[in-house]
């Protein structure tokens, strides 16, 4: 730009000119700003206040009366006002002073959250209310931009790819005919895209709106479609961003009942502008890229909304205005109220039974892949065998975990997403052959065969009209499709009239013999592909086309049970009922029903992969570690007074894991307790409760632990450090701090107590030999060694058995706690003869439930488990590939300080580049990945260190899916350390 060039208009607008060419310190600062028909400048002046500059021709569209006019409005964002105006002396160009809008571009905010997404409609829809009665002739144009006209610019067709062509000519079809003419008019502000949106600096709220350029007289509603239109680019999941903005917009300006018809379509529209007129522009004007700015990710939106019915977009913004998702249904449920109708399987006299598939369900037992369907033909043959029934009822609107494997799998706009909400109802029975009837008059629309795994088998779609301007569909799912071979398409029925059977596991998708009975408003088109489950975000939506089917059984059926109350309600109760001290994690709590592996799931039926949850050390639930419990708890449980075989076994089995001299056991039933007990053994051995620490451990929540507990003496709520207990430094190997242990030798032995890697502290690996001088000291003094091996023993570390032996020592007691039984509270502490015999004083240590005959059947599974599925191996290597994803990040972001541990204990820690601790990320990642669907923890003493101990079940392609979602975020807002 020739710094000339702006002189004569700054000094008509009294704005002091720039000092030179590179806007010295003394002059405005000047910086050309993107626009496609106006030149557009930002201005700073000496004294810091900030302007834009608008410079435009005769011609071009005067925004002055709709700034004014909204000058006049009491919105809660900031509008450009009008300072000061130029004109030049033939009167052929203008020049604007506008007040500048501070704050973020939407464009910049990472990520765009629901919050942001509802604040953009509600933008909208204050502007919409605000520019009612705004009356402009000039705004009353024919504008390019105007959604209502899309249809004018398919003669620009042929600027398009062949590709692009054929995907235009499918959305220009919906503007075909498009009722426009009862709709509401006004002046629109008709640009809400990301670039004119301005946030504040959280990102969190929309705070201004800039460039009134493309305002123009056209139906209101088109406001809410330009919005949405730029809201899905960029969205895994579009109609799920739109519904977002369309809450908000409503929430201010209700959308009226015809609005909501054409909104789809318009939405459409306005992309199709985007793309054709920036095909026209790069013809026309191939050297300004601005002109073509959104064209990409418009037409990647266009190729995803092509997969999206309209009418299911309807129904998706129908329920965002609070109605219902199809407007039959209220008269659907009316009709249905006194409709009479048959039994679709014969209920008559049949005994019934409530069949809860449900996330909480003990049914699905162990299982809940595809791959074990054939056990749960099996579960199924037995509830109904108990119950003495021969019909189970259940299922509608059920969030079932059976449906989290990949096949159900998509991309949500909160990471991974599972279709678990049921929208159907299941009959089950114990063979196959049952007769299944149609519950009234109807005509075949379908009549096929899903022949995959876990599909729907032979199937059947009825269509029903029973009444004027009703119509609705029903589905029948899982038959015999030999049974169907005289019902094709467009085959009449009777009510009553018998029209297939219940296939068998081997050809109804290999279920156990079940009907599935769907009710459908709107068939979306689909036939038998219609989905039979739904996400959980868009159930609302889905269960609103698919009415609970028991409005057309004319038999009373029983309820599953009762539903989960609201997570708000369930915080509530538990702060009343609990005790006070207990936290909850994450920002958002979470109810956690099911467990499978590496996975937990929520009430939703939504599958959260876990990074935290080491006491579940072969995996949440496992078959093998379940099936001991169950087992041996039908057969005894009690004391250990009495000779049993299992203990001896188990403490065989624990000590040939441990090198010699370690041989003693003594059982109990968590790591607290562990903990305390080899204090008490300790103390026989020194005559003392001498004790030196580390800082930040933690070692349980007895008196005694706490007192050698930095983690909690010292911090909120702790007494202050004992008298009896010596603490030694953190090492720190990234800043070079405290390598070397020096502690105060006098006063008598000591009883050294540690984990062998730091987890508390910030899973920190202890310098090379630490634990040989530490060891090495103490017993010169006649101390004792104790390794807390609480979290990281059996395997976890993947090269070793446990931690100590990364530093080639031998404690003289070791602590183990409830990862020994994968949950179940077992805990041991073993020990060399020298500390048992100290112990043994004639007072007996007796422990009702240590070494009981149950738990040391699940000791003894998890043993069998950590062996015969080589975890500790695999700890190694999941640990060294995650270790080497985690590097490879860190490379990327310097943010990442360090990355530490072994196997499958690890770390990374957040700082700066001059190593200050970065808790705030820390917190934020945390967070966000709960959001994405990942379990992660914080710890060190600046909560500052992410932890990753999952259980040793954890995978490469688990490790794969953490890093990218760890990527992911490290791109957002709210990882900058500042």
């Amino acid at each position: 730009m020739d710094p000339d060039y702006l002189h004569p208009w700054l000094e008509a607008l009294e704005i002091p000119p720039p000092s030179g060419p590179e806007s010295a310190d003394s002059g405005t600062e000047v910086l050309p700003l993107p626009g496609e028909v106006d030149q557009n400048f930002r201005l700073r002046l000496p004294d810091g206040t900030a302007y834009l500059l608008k410079i435009s021709t005769s011609d071009s569209f005067d925004q002055s009366p709709i700034l004014d006019h909204l000058a006049g409005k009491e919105l809660p964002f900031a509008t450009p006002r009008i300072v000061r105006t130029a004109k030049s002396s033939d009167g052929t160009t203008r020049v604007r002073l506008h007040s500048w809008v501070a704050g973020r571009p939407v464009a910049t905010v990472v990520p765009r959250t629901r919050e942001l997404r509802r604040s953009w409609g509600e933008v909208c829809g204050h502007l919409s209310h605000a520019l009612q009665d705004l009356d402009y002739p000039a705004a009353e144009r024919h504008y390019k931009w105007d959604p209502a006209r899309a249809l004018e610019t398919r003669r620009l067709l042929p600027l398009l790819k062949a590709e692009e062509q054929a995907l235009a000519e499918h959305f220009y079809a919906l503007l075909e005919d498009l009722p426009l003419s009862g709709l509401r008019r006004s002046v629109c502000y008709n640009d809400a895209h990301e670039h004119n949106l301005i946030t504040d600096a959280g990102g969190r709220h929309v705070c201004g709106v800039i460039d009134f350029g493309d305002t123009v007289h056209t139906v209101t509603i088109s406001e809410l479609a330009v919005a949405c239109a730029y809201a899905g680019m960029d969205a895994p999941d579009p109609l799920g961003a739109m519904r977002e903005v369309v809450e908000g917009y409503h929430a201010i300006f209700p959308v009226e009942e015809n609005e909501l018809e054409v909104l789809f379509p318009l939405i459409c529209a306005r992309l199709l502008l985007t793309v054709t007129a920036a095909a026209e522009n790069r013809k026309l004007n191939p050297d300004n890229p601005y002109l073509s700015i959104s064209e990409t990710a418009a037409w990647t939106l266009l190729r995803q909304l092509r997969e999206v019915h309209p009418r299911l977009a309807r129904a998706t913004f129908r329920v965002a205005c609070g109605r219902s998702a199809h407007p039959t249904l209220a008269a659907y449920h009316r009709w249905a109220a006194t409709a009479p109708s048959h039994p679709v399987i014969d209920l008559g006299g049949r005994r019934l039974t409530a069949v809860d598939l449900g996330v909480g369900s003990t049914l699905l037992g162990l299982n809940r892949n595809f791959e074990h369907l054939p056990r749960f033909v099996t579960h199924m043959r037995r509830l109904l065998e108990d119950q003495e029934a021969e019909v189970g009822i259940g299922g509608y609107g059920e969030a079932r975990p059976v449906y989290t494997t990949d096949a159900f799998q998509g991309e949500g706009n909160s990471g991974p997403r599972w279709r678990t909400v049921h929208l159907g109802l299941d009959c089950w029975t114990s063979t196959p052959g049952t007769t299944v009837y149609a519950p009234l008059i109807g005509t075949v629309r379908h009549c096929g065969n899903d022949p995959t795994p876990g599909g729907y088998g032979g199937t059947l779609i009825l269509v029903h009209e029973p009444a004027p301007g009703l119509r609705f569909y029903t589905l029948f799912g899982h038959l015999s499709p030999a049974s169907l071979a005289d019902f094709p398409a467009g085959t009449r029925v009777q009510g009553g009239q018998p029209i297939a059977r219940l296939g068998g596991p081997e050809e109804n998708g290999g279920w156990p013999p079940h009907l599935h009975f769907q009710v459908m408003l709107d068939l979306l088109d689909r036939s038998a592909e219609f989905p039979g489950v739904a996400y959980p975000d868009t159930a609302d939506v889905w269960l609103g086309l698919c009415p609970d089917p028991r409005t057309l059984i004319p038999l009373s059926v029983p309820e599953e049970g009762q539903k989960l109350p609201a997570e708000e309600s369930l915080l509530s109760h538990r702060k009343q009922r609990l005790g006070y001290t207990l936290s909850v994690s994450y920002h958002r709590p979470l109810t956690i029903l099911r467990g499978s592996g590496s996975y937990l799931y929520d009430a939703s039926g939504r599958r959260f992969l876990d990074t935290v949850n080491n006491v579940a050390h072969v995996g949440h639930e496992h078959p093998r570690v379940v099936e001991a419990i169950q087992r041996q708890a039908a057969v005894l449980n009690t004391n250990s007074r009495y000779l049993h075989p299992a203990v001896l076994q188990l403490a065989d089995e624990l000590t040939a894991l441990l090198p010699d001299p370690l041989s003693v056991v003594h059982f109990v039933n968590s790591g607290s307790e562990a903990n305390e007990l080899a204090l008490r053994m300790a103390e026989s051995v020194t005559g003392n409760r001498r004790v030196l620490a580390m800082e930040m451990g933690y070692h349980g929540n007895t008196t005694r632990t706490i007192d050698v507990s930095s983690y909690k003496f010292a911090r909120r709520g702790g007494s202050g450090q004992p008298p009896e207990t010596q603490l030694l430094p953190m090492p720190d190997l990234l800043r070079g701090k405290h390598l070397t242990p020096r502690w105060d030798a006098t006063g008598g032995p000591l009883t050294f107590l540690a984990e062998s890697i730091l987890s508390c502290g910030g899973q920190l690996m202890l310098p090379p030999v630490y634990l040989r001088q530490v060891y090495d000291g103490v017993r010169a003094g006649g101390g004792v060694t104790i390794a807390d091996e609480v979290q990281t023993g059996l395997g976890r570390v993947g090269s070793h058995w446990w931690a100590f032996e990364l530093q080639g020592v031998i404690p003289d007691i070791v602590t183990i706690g409830k990862p020994f039984g994968n949950g179940h509270p077992l805990a041991a502490v073993v020990c060399t003869p020298r500390v048992a015999a100290a112990f043994a004083n004639g007072m007996e240590y007796f422990n009702t439930f240590g070494g009981n005959p149950v738990s040391c059947a699940v000791g003894l599974a998890v043993l069998a488990t950590l062996r015969e599925e080589g975890l500790k191996e695999q700890a190694q290597d999941v640990g060294q590939y995650l270790v080497s994803l985690l590097e490879q990040l860190r490379t990327d972001h310097p943010l990442i300080a360090e990355v530490r541990g072994s196997g499958l204990f690890l770390g990374f820690e957040l700082a700066s580049a001059d190593l200050a601790p970065a808790p705030a990320p820390a917190a934020y990642l945390k967070n966000r990945m709960r959001e994405l669907g990942f379990l992660m923890s914080t710890d060190g003493p600046h909560e500052n260190v992410l932890k990753i101990k999952p259980p040793l079940s954890f995978t490469r392609g688990q490790a794969d899916s953490l890093l990218k979602y760890i990527r992911q975020v490290f791109q957002e807002d709210g990882m900058r350390n500042e």
